[in-house]
Formats: structure tokens, sequence, C-alpha cells
């Protein structure tokens, strides 16, 4: 079987849910390391391990992905979550497209170039830790120094092979109320903090986030994601709690943004950043996209961006501002869900891929 599909197989069986993925790491560091790669690895917590492998002299081209994955759901699975079965053309297993597939054909990828004759371009490879929940670990690399500038990022996230030229920005707050508490038979001696966020979730709701709709991203949107307040039915809660799920495009300053919904908000509520991750576009005509097509990826096409955010997020800016390209062989619509899958075929064809722009590009 394809070495690319075996060592997917082989990361699915590892349970990396929410953490773990040193036991994803370790195997990696040694395979890269056996292939020539100066390896460094970068522990966020205990047993939460990334790492970040260099090959070659000069500015590289940083390929990326993460090891963590999501958490199983509610419903019964009927391939087990981490058994990797492959079924006809389908390789079954949670963190399949999401997306271990690319972090293996990425490594697959990086060792046929490092053997291959001829002009090489130097590679760096970065797998983190935490992606899911906010790119926790990507930023903890940046702030150790383990990322360095390079000439172009390729994040393997799931595309079915398709190139995507960026994705939206996340800024995710939490707006808190506060008032004064009493009892609840005499409300009149308190200050209802549910009340004031009831009345603020409404101007939420019309907010303007003031920009105007990207050509490709598309519009800046606002949504509210919960509400907490209250410890108890017969009390008047002094505090309460509503978080923002604010999702914005390339240019968009995100401190500005923070500012006019505090200035909508007025002074009784308080703003604080949960996440804070920035839009990513590529110019389509940029010679690492045209690299990446002629090697056999799909063009960007009507839909050039990806719903999701990525560590590119964290990343594209510590490399340099270098242009950025979302590509990878899991399925898009797979990721998260119950029984996720990745097509064995794409799995092959993306260090195919891989493999000839990166030659293209040297």
């Amino acid at each position: 079987m394809n070495e690319a599909v075996e060592l997917t197989r082989e990361l699915i069986r590892i349970d990396s849910v929410g953490g773990g993925e040193a036991a994803v790491a370790g195997p990696l560091a040694k395979r890269l390391s056996e292939a020539g790669f100066a390896v460094r690895t970068h522990e966020h917590a205990p047993g939460r391990t990334g790492l970040v492998a260099r090959w070659g002299t000069g500015e590289p081209v940083t390929l990326t992905g993460h090891l963590d994955t999501v958490p199983l759901g509610g419903q019964a699975w009927r391939h087990a979550p981490h058994g990797a079965e492959i079924d006809g053309d389908r390789l079954y297993g949670r963190g399949s497209s999401d997306m271990k597939a690319g972090v293996a054909a990425l490594v697959i990828a990086a060792e046929r170039h490092v053997r291959r004759t001829g002009p090489k371009v130097a590679l760096e490879l970065v797998f983190t830790v935490g992606e899911e929940t906010g790119c926790e670990g990507a930023a903890g690399m940046v702030a150790e120094g383990l990322v360095g500038r390079s000439r172009a990022l390729l994040v393997a996230e799931p595309t079915a092979n398709r190139v995507l030229l960026g994705h939206k920005g996340a800024l995710w707050l939490e707006a808190t109320t506060r008032g004064t508490t009493a009892h609840g038979s005499m409300p009149h001696l308190g200050d209802n903090a549910i009340y004031k966020l009831a009345r603020l979730i409404g101007v939420i709701e019309k907010f303007d986030p003031g920009v105007p709709e990207h050509p490709w991203l598309g519009p800046s949107t606002v949504n509210v994601g919960t509400v907490r307040g209250g410890i108890n039915v017969n009390s008047v809660p002094d505090l309460a709690a509503v978080t923002i799920d604010l999702r914005t495009v390339a240019g968009q300053d995100h401190g500005r943004l923070r500012e006019r919904l505090q200035a909508a908000l007025g002074g009784e509520a308080t703003l604080g950043v949960l996440v804070d991750l920035p839009a990513i576009w590529t110019d389509p005509d940029d010679p690492f996209v045209r690299a990446l097509v002629e090697a056999g990826a799909g063009a960007p096409g009507d839909h050039p961006a990806a719903s999701y955010f990525t560590d590119a997020s964290i990343l594209t800016a510590t490399c340099g501002g270098v242009p950025t390209v979302v590509c990878g062989p899991g399925e898009p619509e797979q990721a998260h869900v119950t029984d996720e899958y990745c097509t064995v075929h794409r799995i092959e064809e993306a260090v195919e891929i891989y493999t000839a722009a990166l030659a293209r590009f040297a």
C-alpha cells in the first residue's frame, strides 16, 4: 500500500482528541530526523507536543498541519474512530480528513523532495497542537521563536486537493454585564445583569462591522454563540455574559473592530478577547499558487476561500507575510463528522502534487 496511506493509518490509530499530540509527534520526529531534517519539539502542555523540522539552507517553503483532533461526538460510529479501516476508496477514522491525511502527505512529499536530484528549495515542516481550539500551539511556537521567515506557506487542511487562496479571520469576544444581587421576591433592591445583557444582544444582532464585502471572502459577519447568567431562579443575577463570533475579511483591523463594537455597546458591557486570528488572502496569480495548480491541484474556481480558519492566521505573518495556500487531501465536508473519512486516492494524489509543486518552485 502507498506509504502516505499507511502513515495516515498509523496516525489515525493514535488518539489525539483534544490533546495527546505528543504520541503523534514522536514517530513523525523520528521519521523526519532519519530523513535528514533538524527537528525541534515544542511542548505546549504536558502530553501536547508539536514539532518544527528544517532541511536545507536559505529561506524555506513552510509546510504545516495540526496534530490534534476534535471529540468524537455523541452518535455511535459504524467504523471504529481509531481503527483506520479502509472500505473501498474510503479510509475511516477521527482525523482522517481533518487532518492526519494532510500531515502524512506533507511528510512523505518532504522525504521525496530531499531524496530527489536537481535544485531543491529548503523546507520547514511545522506540526502544531491546539489548532482546533484557537491555534494556541502555533502561537506558542511563534512566541518561542521556533518558526522563521520563508518563501511561501502551504497549509494541508482538507480541500479535496483544491487550491484555496485564504480564509476569513475570527475575532471571538465575550461581553459581560454586571449588576447587584438581591432576593428574587424583591427585585427592586437589585440590578439585573441579564436584563442589561438582553438589551445589548439586540445591539449586537444589528451591529455593522463597517467594511465592504470582500470580492471572494464575502462579508464580515457577527453571531452570538452562547449566553449565560444567573445562579438560581430566586435571585437577581449580578453577572451575565454573551460570546460573540466575528468573522473578518482580509485587511480588516481587529483592534478597530473591537473598539467599534465597544462603542455600540456603551458602558454597560465590558469586552474580553477569546480568540484573535486575522484573515488570510493570496493573489491568485502568485507563482506559488501557479506551481500547485500546474502540479495537479484543483484551481481556486468560483469559491476560492476556506470556510474555516487555520494556523496560517498565526504563521503567515511570522513567515514574513508570505503567499499562503490551503490545499490538502481531506474532504472538507468530512471535518468533525461522525464516521469521518478521507479518500485513499486523494492522499496518494496529494503527495504527487506537493512533490511536483516543490520541484517547480525550486
